[in-house]
């Protein structure tokens, strides 16, 4: 069978677009029997001695330094957008305009009304769109979800969720520039909501349903620092942590912790899930493990069992070693890569959308107004959408 090319445009060169090039170069060797076969055409970045070794490091046939250029190219079918959050309008609106597919890395936005023209334009050009939310494409994650909709957890009364990091304490990291932008509001719109618990938040949505409103804490604990940029004190506008707890349209209740401030934790993310009849957990740092209690165990026999997600009927896994051999953080991107070629294979979206991606922004939106209002606050979500 001969396959048909994509032509990739990735723009970014700092660690999304590594793990996103990773994803795109493993397609051929793991997902051999795809109709679509990823070309990787360009990459973009504005430093040029960086992207011409980025280049030839990834196997890109060519490389700009202007993302416009790459965009008007003939040979580019698909935009896959790793840059800070502040352009992710502006290059996808012009992407979507210049009739390219659409790969944007999390979150959609800085803002719900910035994803909202996002959005509006995506869908009049009618070109196909996805954000980069990996996590749902860990196997043991996509097993948690299956398991949920099976319905053996019964009816869902709690979810919580965390994702814990330490990176920012210093007060004298600066704010702004290529290694610290996370920290510039100007750049990343807010801080832990935005960047850790958007994780926390797509998963919750795609595991249990739409979140229908929110009560929220956040803090920001280094009130000033130096930018990058202009040398000069200025003030932090993101939040360093965020507390919020919700509730689902099941009717099942969420709370949901974030911080860079949370010593000795790179990055913590872990879930539970508490059902009438069995419960499940999972965490990051044992990425292939999914733990389950099911109380229609026998009494003498019944706790929490570890499942090993690493054989060939789990999700992906056939695709990989044999049994009990597993794979990491890097593989959630090939996955989710390979899902968007089978999705042009099919004629179906590849989810999350921009639109489905919006939602964890009006969610992060009413998180961000709660804590400044000290109030609840509709979020408006609208699933499945």
């Amino acid at each position: 069978m001969e396959k048909k090319k994509l032509r990739i445009g990735l723009i970014g060169t700092g660690f999304m677009g590594r793990t996103h090039s990773n994803g795109f170069n493993r397609i051929t060797n793991f997902f051999p029997n795809l109709a679509y076969e990823p070309v990787m055409q360009a990459v973009c970045s504005r430093n040029e001695e960086k992207v011409k070794a980025f280049a030839e490091q990834w196997g890109y046939a060519s490389y700009e330094t202007d993302w416009r250029k790459l965009i008007a190219r003939d040979d580019i079918d698909a935009v896959d957008i790793c840059t800070p959050n502040d352009t992710h309008a502006e290059i996808a609106i012009a992407a979507a305009k210049a009739g390219k597919m659409i790969l944007c890395e999390k979150p959609l936005s800085r803002t719900l009304a910035e994803g909202e023209e996002m959005v509006k334009e995506i869908e009049a050009a009618g070109v196909k769109n996805t954000v980069w939310y990996n996590y749902r494409r860990l196997p043991a994650v996509t097993l948690a979800k299956q398991i949920v909709d099976s319905g053996k957890l019964g009816r869902i009364f709690h979810y919580r969720a965390n994702f814990l990091q330490d990176w920012t304490i210093s007060p004298d990291l600066p704010q702004g520039g290529a290694g610290t932008w996370r920290l510039d509001v100007e750049a990343a719109g807010s801080g832990v909501t935005g960047d850790l618990l958007a994780h926390c938040i797509d998963t919750a949505l795609w595991i249990n349903g739409g979140i229908t409103d929110v009560s929220a804490m956040t803090e920001t604990f280094i009130k000033e620092r130096v930018h990058t940029e202009s040398g000069q004190v200025q003030k932090v506008g993101i939040d360093d942590a965020c507390l919020f707890h919700c509730h689902f349209d099941n009717g099942s209740l969420g709370l949901f912790e974030s911080t860079r401030y949370a010593r000795g934790h790179k990055a913590l993310y872990t879930f539970e899930i508490n059902g009438e009849h069995a419960s499940l957990r999972w965490d990051l740092h044992d990425l292939n493990r999914l733990e389950m209690y099911d109380h229609s165990d026998e009494s003498n026999v019944r706790g929490w069992k570890s499942i090993l997600v690493t054989d060939g009927d789990q999700p992906y896994m056939d695709k990989w070693w044999v049994p009990g051999l597993s794979i990491g953080y890097e593989h959630s991107f090939v996955h989710q890569a390979a899902d968007f070629l089978k999705s042009l294979e099919k004629g179906e979206p590849c989810s999350p959308t921009f639109r489905e991606a919006l939602q964890t922004q009006k969610v992060c939106e009413a998180v961000i107004d709660s804590a400044k209002q000290k109030q609840w606050k509709d979020t408006n979500v609208e699933w499945p959408c």
